[in-house]
């Protein structure tokens, strides 16, 4: 997964705040009594945010299955000065050497999730490794936001050293849009390196991710909007989702 779009994806998010997301999620962590402790990012990617969070005190562990991205990740946090184990597993099946104060799951880690089961999976899984009283907190991309926002929709841009073709098509029956990407990246002279991406995101309903979020033994469900603490509006392209791992609630 990602082998070269690991080593361009930062350049192509340049634009993104991530000082600012993880701002948010450090308040939605205060909101829930969570102290600066131990914090598992599942779908970590290339680190943005789990170095930022390192910054103001969490003990951060980041996770992803590509890596790639987890090379380009420790090669940030080298350079940043943070000491930050990165660990290459799938979040569903979540198993870490000690508890957490909370479990992150980052810019759309939850959408690549295809089924109502690899959610649950992913639950059961967050629950395992959380001390009680602890986080669960998530954000993704809306079903608004993939249906008519990304879906069936065609996106280009350039600069000097870097341009992408991003085509994609919602797939009503699966819930899922297809992205296909075509990144030039320039390289000596005239010549361009293509790299090629095909990535697909699932939607997942706010009723159907509460419902497994209960199913799982999570209480304090609540929902906001973009990194906004009121409830999200009906057009919102992103939610934030937190959870609490009640006291007695080992799953």
């Amino acid at each position: 997964m990602y082998t070269a779009f690991a080593s361009v994806y930062d350049r192509l998010m340049t634009g993104v705040d991530y000082q600012g997301w993880a701002n948010f999620y450090h308040a939605l962590m205060e909101r829930y009594g969570i102290p600066r402790g131990k914090v598992c990012e599942c779908a970590c990617g290339t680190g943005s945010l789990t170095i930022p969070l390192a910054a103001m005190g969490y003990q951060m562990t980041g996770v992803d299955l590509s890596p790639d991205m987890l090379f380009e990740a420790s090669q940030k946090a080298r350079k940043a000065g943070a000491m930050i184990p990165f660990v290459k597993q799938d979040m569903r099946m979540l198993h870490l050497h000690r508890q957490m104060d909370a479990v992150l799951c980052t810019n759309d880690g939850v959408n690549y999730l295809c089924s109502d089961e690899e959610l649950r999976q992913f639950f059961l899984a967050a629950s395992r490794v959380l001390r009680e009283g602890g986080g669960l907190f998530l954000d993704l991309s809306t079903p608004y936001k993939l249906r008519r926002v990304l879906g069936n929709h065609f996106i280009g841009d350039e600069d000097e050293n870097i341009a992408y073709l991003w085509q994609n098509r919602y797939h009503e029956q699966q819930n899922c849009v297809e992205m296909n990407l075509a990144i030039f990246v320039r390289q000596e002279g005239e010549t361009y390196l293509r790299i090629g991406e095909q990535q697909r995101q699932y939607a997942h309903t706010a009723e159907t991710l509460d419902a497994l979020l209960r199913e799982c033994g999570f209480t304090d469900v609540a929902f906001f909007g973009d990194k906004h603490m009121e409830a999200p509006g009906e057009k919102e392209c992103r939610w934030f989702v937190a959870a609490r791992k009640p006291l007695g609630g080992a799953v």
